[in-house]
């Protein structure tokens, strides 16, 4: 499965994607284990874990909840809340 991390998600991730192979079961539990080996911070110093509390996701494409299941699914994607025009 890929994981794509966009704005302060990418930059506390330190990657703009990843992939992984042990898929858990649902979103929240990919989220936690996450935030658990990404220990990076954004440049205002917030966590990994600290942004994941903001952000909408997309599983395949669609929103989704924290209890989603990841049952085959293909791609993840980490949206922080954005700014601007």
């Amino acid at each position: 499965m890929e994981i794509h991390y966009f704005a302060a998600a990418r930059a506390a991730a330190g990657c703009d994607s990843e992939t992984i192979t042990d898929v858990p079961a649902t979103l929240g539990e990919l989220l936690d284990a996450r935030a658990t080996t990404l220990t990076g911070r954004t440049d205002a110093g917030m966590s990994f874990a600290e942004v994941l509390e903001r952000c909408t996701f997309l599983i395949d494409g669609r929103n989704s909840p924290r209890t989603a299941s990841l049952a085959g699914a293909s791609r993840v994607d980490v949206l922080p809340p954005f700014a601007g025009g």
